[in-house]
């Protein structure tokens, strides 16, 4: 009540200090008009009476002068008139001033004295008059004045009223903005303080109030964006404490953000854990004139961020978009993510061609089919070599730059962008502690044997203390490329490489994804389903979902046609069945990729075609970027998911398509060649050449007994759920702090 008070208070002073003084501006302005008004009424009746009065002065009849004053004497605001000599004494003079002005007032004489007009504002017994004086001439000679006398009290009372009416305004004013004042303050202020104290009493007490319940209006909206985040991180810290408890209770151990983060902390100590990727977690992109936040698709950024968002610290990635750099300090950082920061985005700028050659030339037209052995022949070109390493030693002197005052920093470089970077870094910082996580598959010693630059990639990739894969297979492809190019030492049973007084320590860690918490209310997929289809406009019974980029490792065009071949033998499924193919374009720069696109559409189109209905299509192909949250219905409300990688590293997909299930519905498909079928045991594994065998797992993941579906997806949901990304990330920062630099066998320096 007193800040409404003192609020009211403030506004009434204000209102009141505004309209007084504007009403003095007015008073002023409207008593410098009466007065000009008076003073030209005054000049003009005393010029018409000067041609009358002079020839009558000259005469010296003085009845005829008083008769003449005495008529003008009784105009409306004029007191009087009177005509006096040169020496002062009244020669005509009305009755009603006869005894007040016996003699001419001084203003006469001064008027006299100058020999024109004279005005001024005087009191005439207790009267406030205005007075006029006009001399008049006879021959030539000055004779007398004529005076008119001017009521003048007139102008006081409109200036009173003036006032009058400022104070009954002013009066109104208060009386109006103390009551608005009020009901703002109830309506805007009271009552949704009241409201969010009542959401923060419900929250503290354990329930689970409505988000409803929070304020929303512009007062309170960025009030209402942090309670709401800090609401949900409380939310986030209990279920992480009462699963904590539960897991000691049982004696397991489940890697949650909140066991990552203490885990990252005692670790490094309170160092920063530094990221370095091509890829960027965060892109700032124009659509219009508004610059828009998205996430850019690919398994690094979805398995990274939340390790990010867990533990905080820096990463460092190329600023790719067209609004990046309208959108960090000057230091080329920027907070992330945009609704509630948790870590810090260190941009890299590349020009052009450096991009051209580094990241689609050499690393995506050379090393990308060279490790996936997909059918297509690797490109290695000089010019993209020598731009390969110029990215390499910009990414460096960034992390370089991060780094300084800091002893011990551990990095995280990831893939193969980065072959020359961990070498690079260690030559400059030797106390460094480096992690070269490899996403993507290692091929046979033979098949890499074909880079003209292996030895320089190997060089530089065991300048890293772990070289970390998704599966053993991996690890022991890389051990055998590295011990037939380069003189090294192989140390087999530490699975290591001495390199020039160097241990790089090569390991299997199979990434993963975020494993969610249980919705507090479960989604209504029935009605989910029927958005999809009513926005896809088609009618189906049974759905199917991949997400992909458009990449030629992927199988997109294999998967096509293991939809095409499952509806040719089993027909009774046409109508009934259709398949999203949810599709990110992906380095159309690159002709295969262009080319590749354009044949997945055409294949798309020509199956659709074949089976051609009214409001059906077995195919829907939606090749654009897609968020997560788009994502999540799609899966949540797919009777199956396909992943049919000709070649992958892990393929977090079926991942995601697993933690999603809640109802423990759902079948995936997984390539044999993709990284997770280590893993995902209970998956439908297939040969994605095998398009006969392909279409009849499509046949048992639909017609699949209720009771399998369910005790499938619940031993995946467990073992992904076990093995998520804070587990992985634990596991990798575990043993990279474990190593120790001087733990090298006897005559290895060499």
């Amino acid at each position: 009540m007193r800040i409404t008070f003192r609020l009211i208070i403030s506004l009434a002073v204000v209102v009141a200090s505004v309209a007084l003084g504007s009403s003095f501006i007015q008073v002023r302005l409207e008593r410098a008009k009466q007065q000009e008004e008076l003073e030209r009424r005054s000049r003009l009746l005393a010029e018409s009476l000067q041609e009358t009065i002079e020839p009558l002065l000259a005469k010296g009849t003085s009845k005829q002068l008083t008769r003449l004053v005495e008529r003008f004497g009784n105009r409306e605001r004029l007191a009087g008139a009177a005509v006096f000599d040169a020496e002062g004494k009244a020669l005509a003079i009305t009755a009603s001033l006869s005894g007040l002005v016996p003699t001419a007032p001084k203003l006469a004489e001064e008027a006299l004295k100058q020999g024109k007009d004279a005005s001024r504002f005087d009191r005439v017994g207790g009267h406030r008059l205005h007075l006029y004086v006009l001399p008049l001439s006879v021959e030539s000679r000055t004779a007398g004045t004529l005076v008119l006398f001017h009521e003048a009290a007139y102008i006081d009372e409109l200036l009173s009223a003036i006032w009058r009416r400022t104070f009954g305004r002013v009066l109104v004013q208060v009386i109006l903005i103390a009551l608005v004042t009020l009901l703002v303050v109830r309506w805007s202020l009271v009552g949704p303080i009241a409201q969010m104290a009542e959401w923060m009493k419900l929250l503290r007490a354990g329930e689970a109030p409505n988000s409803a319940g929070i304020p929303r209006g512009d007062i309170f909206a960025p009030i209402a964006k942090e309670v709401t985040t800090f609401a949900k991180h409380l939310s986030v810290a209990k279920t992480a404490a009462e699963e904590e408890a539960r897991l000691r209770q049982a004696s397991e151990s489940l890697w949650t953000p909140d066991r990552l983060k203490e885990h990252v902390r005692a670790k490094l100590q309170g160092k920063p854990l530094v990221i370095i990727s091509n890829r960027e977690p965060y892109m700032h992109r124009y659509k219009g004139r508004e610059a828009q936040v998205i996430v850019p698709a690919g398994g690094v950024v979805t398995a990274l961020d939340p390790l990010m968002r867990a533990c905080g610290g820096l990463w460092i990635a190329h600023g790719a978009g067209d609004a990046d750099w309208d959108n960090v300090d000057g230091h080329s950082r920027v907070r992330v993510p945009p609704e509630d920061p948790r870590y810090t985005l260190r941009r890299v700028a590349l020009t052009k061609e450096e991009e051209e050659g580094y990241y689609y030339g050499f690393a995506n037209e050379g090393l990308w089919p060279l490790c996936h052995i997909a059918h297509v022949r690797p490109e290695f070109r000089p010019e993209d070599w020598a731009h390969y390493q110029r990215a390499n030693q910009k990414f460096a002197d960034a992390a370089l730059e991060e780094l300084q005052g800091i002893d011990s920093p551990c990095l995280l470089v990831q893939d193969y962008h980065f072959a020359l970077l961990p070498r690079m870094i260690k030559e400059k910082r030797p106390d460094a502690r480096i992690v070269l996580f490899w996403h993507i598959p290692w091929p046979n010693p033979e098949a890499f044997g074909i880079c003209p630059w292996q030895r320089e990639l190997l060089y530089g990739m065991l300048g890293a203390d772990l070289v970390g894969f998704h599966t053993q297979y991996h690890c022991n492809n890389f051990l055998e490329t590295v011990d037939r190019t380069l003189e090294c030492r192989i140390d087999r049973e530490r699975f290591s490489v001495i390199k020039e007084g160097h241990l790089t320590s090569v390991k299997p860690f199979p990434i993963s994804v975020s494993f969610p918490e249980p919705a507090a209310k479960a989604p209504d997929t029935d009605k989910e389903r029927a958005a999809i289809l009513k926005g896809l406009r088609v009618k189906a019974e049974f759905l199917g979902v991949g997400v992909e980029r458009i990449d030629y490792t992927k199988g997109l065009l294999e998967r096509f046609r293991a939809i095409e071949r499952f509806l040719d033998k089993y027909p009774r499924y046409k109508g009934r069945f259709t398949f999203v193919q949810i599709g990110a374009p992906s380095r159309t720069h690159i002709k295969r990729y262009h080319d590749f696109l354009a044949e997945v559409e055409a294949e798309g189109e020509r199956i659709n075609w074949k089976f051609k209905a009214n409001d059906w299509r077995p195919i829907v192909f939606l090749s654009e970027h897609h968020d997560h949250d788009e994502i999540a219905p799609y899966y949540r409300t797919a009777e199956l998911c396909m992943v049919t990688s000709l070649s992958d590293g892990m393929n977090l997909v079926g991942k995601e398509f697993i933690a999603a299930r809640e109802d423990l519905g759902g079948a995936l498909i997984l390539s044999q060649f993709a990284g997770a079928s280590r893993e995902l045991r209970d998956a439908l594994i297939v040969n994605p050449y095998d398009i006969d065998r392909m279409a009849d797992a499509i046949l048992y993941a639909l017609e699949m007994g209720t009771d399998e579906r369910k005790a499938r997806m619940q031993r995946l949901r467990e073992t992904v759920r076990e093995n998520n990304v804070y587990r992985w990330a634990g596991t990798l920062i575990t043993e990279l702090t474990q190593i120790r630099f001087e733990d090298l066998p006897a005559g290895t320096l060499a």
